[in-house]
């Protein structure tokens, strides 16, 4: 287990004092709420301050257990996400050998490869080799119904919710110079925007949102709540910078690209569900979606974020 610093125990100690206040504000706002309207609203804030208590508990978990517990959570969270994202559409029998490699070989892969520090193949894992075995593996059951569809459907899934997503933990293994045994931090930095981010917009767009960036897609985003959202999650990102090896303006850019990058992921992920016809991509927490719907924003931030990181700082 690793003990964390004086740092990482302010850190989290001021996430759990914001969580209490915010709690508590949330438990005296239901009980004076007025109309299904205010309720709802006020409903959905307590929701996401439910689930930020869970991802704090989890990610501080892991964080104190170790590089191997926080690999096998980020797995364990790609596993649950790819199984949401492969049942909106049915598959048919001569997928499931294909589906068996995904879910059981090269998800798990994917972090051996991470956590071994051999980046060369984690970049090219899923999608090369991945890519090119998937098609192969259902051609081979002899089935070309709906070929191209189905195909795709895996091959998109593996992205978004395994390769995607474990540039988060990525961020563990970097040698970043002066900043030895502290890439933890970096990957709370990360988690902490993009779900910051999500939850100010929310706000934001509450507060004062009027003009739909893609009402048909999102309805709930808006341009003020993105500006509104976004700049708060900015300055919350540059707030934080003590605790990378980043400057003040540096924290700040980097949590731009985190806010632009989850807003789009957010947007594209809400894009498949209308074409599914469903509101949420599972029931994990309840009232509140399920693994997929929680980490859209994180999985197309996370290796933009672990890029720039990469590029600039090692």
């Amino acid at each position: 287990m690793n003990l964390p610093d004086e740092q990482t125990l302010w850190i989290f100690g001021g996430f759990f004092l914001a969580l209490t206040v915010a709690t508590v504000i949330g438990w005296i706002l239901q009980r004076t709420a007025t109309g299904e309207s205010g309720a709802k609203v006020i409903r959905n804030l307590n929701e996401r301050v439910f689930a930020w208590w869970v991802m704090v508990g989890v990610f501080g978990a892991a964080i104190a257990l170790g590089t191997t517990a926080a690999m096998t959570l980020f797995g364990l969270m790609s596993f649950l996400a790819l199984r949401e994202f492969i049942t909106l559409t049915p598959t048919k029998p001569a997928d499931h050998r294909s589906l068996f490699w995904a879910f059981f070989i090269i998800t798990p892969l994917q972090y051996v490869t991470l956590a071994s520090g051999w980046y060369g193949m984690t970049v090219l894992l899923i999608p090369v080799y991945a890519f090119l075995f998937i098609p192969i593996r259902t051609a081979l059951a002899g089935d070309a119904t709906d070929f191209l569809t189905r195909t795709a459907k895996i091959q998109w899934g593996l992205m978004v919710c395994a390769y995607f997503l474990s540039y988060a933990p990525g961020l563990l293994v970097l040698d970043i110079p002066d900043y030895e045994d502290q890439d933890a931090k970096l990957l709370f930095f990360l988690v902490a925007v993009a779900q910051s981010s999500d939850v100010f917009q929310y706000i934001w767009g509450k507060l004062c949102g009027r003009h739909k960036i893609a009402p048909h897609v999102s309805p709930n985003k808006t341009v003020e709540g993105l500006l509104g959202g976004g700049l708060s999650a900015i300055a919350l990102g540059a707030a934080l910078w003590p605790i990378t090896p980043f400057t003040p303006l540096q924290a700040a850019g980097m949590a731009a690209i985190i806010v632009v990058m989850g807003f789009f992921g957010g947007l594209v992920m809400s894009a498949i569900k209308r074409d599914r016809g469903v509101k949420d991509y599972g029931e994990l927490l309840p009232g509140h979606g399920g693994m997929l719907d929680r980490i859209d924003s994180l999985c197309f931030a996370a290796p933009v974020f672990f890029h720039a990181v990469r590029f600039w700082f090692t």
